[in-house]
């Protein structure tokens, strides 16, 4: 038993003493406390996904007008203010919380802009007096329209001052910046996902309320760390989204090339998440002076803030990188999991949600909060409305209206005359009289007339909006669109279905030099066969991702990678990981990206061989010009230009050329296309800068160029919209035709139209032409329906079901031949 002191009500000062019994007093305690914990600490709400901490702060800093068009304020201060008003938590919770609001290797899209040391993923930030901050622009996305009536606010802890319960989160916040927090018996832990995939799939659950977690997963394959990196094994991402609980296997990006001139080595450019590269360094130390682990020369660390991270591993001669590679994913954090326990607040209790049921209880919320600010605006439209009808009354009998207030004894007599002569409200009459007198000019009775009448083709709109459902979602949907097109970025993380074939300590020389193909996918990864099989075989493993270039090789042999800014680069093939024969992952089983063998600063367009028969490669730049080249083998260099560019042109197409005689066509921005013989086009060796291929309008600019080698079998595919939107952002209309109902003109010339453009379509933002029918892919990899071929030149397209990264054409194609690709 324990005795509590209390004082009785009648008593104020003589104790009264209360027996309780202590399992009685324990297990009350710790119910509260756990139910704090959980509510008011460390779970999310589904909605905005945001702890009560996070909450307020940003509630707090759109309070104190902390915009982006502001300056930056001491974070102290804004902690403080947090603290005071609302979360009397502690100052360091708060300036915690704060930071990691800030950091973009936490948070795949920051909340808060900051401005001095917030730390590192190894370093702790400077102390709040030091650190300065502001709001993001994607946290005033977050706090939009809340003084709109749009969520419900509470007393805050001493009633004093109210706070929301939940911001209006027009962005997806729970899946895009994840979360993590440990509560009382629970923990929560959700992976950061990319804004645009995130969107795609909103849209899709906006039109089809039905769709279950495999059309889901069409625009959400995986997340999409902050950090890049890859991801291993994708079961346990399914299971994750079906039920909520699962884990998947990050792996550092790593590629293996000459650091020194005698020396080759490990440059490790991307960590798994929550792994920072002192954690890397430290195990890696460890396990050498330990000698678990051998052939490391010396480890550098590299990063700074313009180049990111960069860790140098060198290795000894005698020792080779690829299996020294694997033997530091499989010892070092190089490679670490993530456990996935999607618990959040759902209608204030916590639950553990799967893919499809977070998506859903966010649309609800942002239904919700559309639908209470249509209100809002209705009701203070109505009631503008009801001020302007009333002063058009007064504006239309005026002389009458001053010389019945002149002649009233006080302001309550004015008033009860003007509502009992003209029939005002009380409100009207009000208005009336605390007008000035310079609004009452024949010019303001215009004004007003005007203003009335949009004030009521607005209320027409709000209403038509409240009263179907329909059109309520649709609004939500542009919304969405409009927070990915501001907001979006490409995907950083790269998602792998298995690990790939471990390169032993074998010589590459061991290796069989069979006969293979090289192929190079949409989403950028790099893979060959393991066997000389058809073309058209290997497209049908990787059916899925798109494969954009292919070329048939042998396993020792170099190919070369040709860039958009008009340089080759040698590959070795046998450092190419190898697919096995029955693949039919989502993305090329086995494959790796790009990135991880060269270091490119510009875009991959397609793969050559080094043949010194043949007419060589015809490449096509933004700005118009046209170059063939037969591309000299430099056996002592790894890399040489094809072409002169001229400043801040690049190039936008490339493909071999095996008669001389195909058909080379370009495709502008404003719609244009022209094809003509590559007969007329003058071979240049690789200094030449081309000649002039399309004659271009004013702003215009080249966005697709392909080699035609069966005009009565190709195809066009150009796809419009906003030329000012993120790439990958918005669907746009699609337009499919073919090639050969545009007719060939001369070199330097026009062309004609290939698509008409609709209201809003600034321009196309995608083409492609090449032979055979065109095949569709998506930045998740899933490929995109395009539409049936249409014989008309000046017909527009139809929407596209997601937005496009890149088209390609079949890649059953004859040996030695390789489908062209615009991205």
């Amino acid at each position: 038993m324990v005795r509590s002191t209390r004082r009785a009500p009648e008593e104020e000062f003589d104790e009264h003493i209360i027996d309780t019994d202590i399992t009685d007093e324990m297990s009350s305690s710790y119910i509260e406390y756990a139910y704090s914990v959980i509510y008011s600490r460390a779970i999310p709400d589904a909605r905005d996904g945001l702890k009560p901490v996070q909450r307020r702060t940003l509630y707090t800093m759109d309070d104190l007008n902390l915009r982006p068009d502001r300056g930056h304020v001491k974070s102290a201060r804004v902690v403080g203010e947090v603290m005071g008003r609302l979360h009397p938590h502690g100052d360091g919770a708060i300036y915690d919380a704060l930071v990691r609001l800030v950091q973009p290797w936490s948070m795949r899209l920051p909340l808060v802009d900051g401005h001095g040391n917030f730390g590192s993923s190894d370093d702790p930030p400077a102390a709040m007096r030091y650190t300065e901050c502001r709001m993001d622009a994607s946290a005033v996305a977050m706090t939009a329209s809340i003084d709109e009536d749009t969520v419900d606010f509470r007393p805050n802890y001493d009633g004093r001052e109210t706070e929301p319960s939940v911001l209006p989160a027009a962005l997806p916040n729970l899946l895009v910046n994840g979360a993590s927090g440990i509560a009382v018996g629970m923990a929560t832990n959700i992976a950061p996902h990319n804004l645009i995939e995130i969107v795609q799939a909103l849209r899709h659950l906006i039109d089809h309320p039905g769709a279950d977690l495999d059309d889901l997963m069409k625009f959400v394959p995986g997340p999409d760390l902050p950090t890049g990196g890859k991801i291993v094994g994708l079961d346990g991402i399914r299971d994750a989204y079906a039920t909520g609980n699962g884990s998947f296997r990050m792996r550092a990006t790593a590629r293996i090339e000459n650091v020194t001139p005698r020396r080759r080595g490990i440059v490790v450019t991307e960590l798994p998440y929550n792994v920072g590269p002192e954690k890397v360094i430290e195990a890696i130390k460890k396990l050498v002076q330990s000698k678990k682990l051998q052939g490391i020369s010396d480890l550098k660390n590299l990063t700074d803030r313009h180049k990111g991270l960069n860790l140098v591993i060198e290795v000894k001669s005698s020792f080779h990188p690829e299996a020294l590679l694997d033997q530091l994913y499989r010892l070092t954090p190089m490679e670490t999991s993530f456990g996935i326990n999607a618990v959040a607040l759902v209608d204030g209790q916590p639950r553990t949600l799967g893919l499809q049921e977070m998506l859903t209880v966010f649309l609800h919320h942002r239904y919700d909060v559309v639908r209470r600010r249509t209100s809002f605006r209705r009701r203070k439209a109505a009631e503008r409305l009801h001020l302007v009808d009333g002063l058009l009354v007064a504006i239309l009998d005026l002389d009458e209206v001053i010389q019945l207030i002149r002649g009233s004894d006080d302001r309550a007599q004015a008033r009860t005359r003007l509502t009992s002569v003209f029939d005002l409200s009380d409100l009207q009459a009000d208005y009336i009289l605390d007008l000035q007198l310079g609004r009452l000019t024949k010019f303001s009775r215009l004004e007003l007339e005007k203003e009335a009448e949009q004030l009521r083709a607005t209320i027409d709109e709000l209403d038509a909006n409240l009263a179907d459902d329909a059109l309520l979602r649709s609004v939500v949907g542009d919304e969405l669109d409009e927070i990915a097109q501001q907001f979006g970025t490409p995907r950083r993380t790269v998602l792998l279905e298995a690990a790939g074939q471990a390169v032993t300590a074998a010589a590459p020389m061991e290796v069989a030099d069979d006969p293979c193909w090289v192929l190079l996918s949409a989403t950028g990864l790099l893979a060959r066969t393991s066997d000389d099989s058809p073309l058209g075989e290997v497209g049908r493993r990787a059916k899925h991702d798109t494969i954009v270039a292919a070329v048939r090789t042998t396993a020792r042999a170099q190919i070369g990678l040709v860039t958009s800014a008009g340089r080759v680069r040698r590959l070795s093939v046998v450092e190419i990981p190898s697919i096995p024969p029955t693949s039919s992952a989502p993305h090329l089983q086995g494959g790796v990206p790009l990135r991880e063998l060269v270091h490119l600063d510009d875009r991959p367009l397609t793969l050559m061989t080094f043949d010194d028969d043949g007419p060589g490669l015809a490449l096509g730049t933004r700005a118009g010009v046209i170059k063939r080249v037969k591309p000299d083998h430099l056996s002592n260099r790894d890399e040489w230009d094809l072409m002169t560019l001229a400043d801040g042109d690049e190039v936008v197409g490339a493909a071999p050329l095996h008669t001389g005689h195909e058909q080379l066509a370009f495709v502008t921005s404003d719609a244009q296309l022209l094809r003509f013989d590559a007969s007329v086009v003058r071979p240049q060796g690789r200094s030449g800068g081309g000649v002039a291929g399309v004659k271009l309008a004013d702003d215009a600019k080249v966005v697709a160029f392909g080699v035609l080698r069966d005009v009565e079998h190709a195809h066009v595919v150009s796809v419009a919209g906003s030329t000012d939107a993120l790439p990958g952002t918005q669907t746009g209309s699609v337009k499919v035709s073919p090639m050969d109902i545009y007719p060939a003109k001369g070199r330097a010339t026009g062309g004609v139209r290939c698509q008409r453009l609709l209201k809003g379509e600034s321009g196309l933002i995608l083409a492609w032409v090449g032979d055979g029918s065109p095949i569709g892919c998506a930045t998740s990899g899933s490929p995109v329906e395009l539409p049936e071929p249409t014989e008309r030149r000046d017909a527009s397209g139809v929407p596209a079901a997601q937005p496009l990264l890149a088209v390609a054409g079949p890649v059953s194609l004859l040996p030695g031949s390789h489908p062209t690709v615009q991205h």
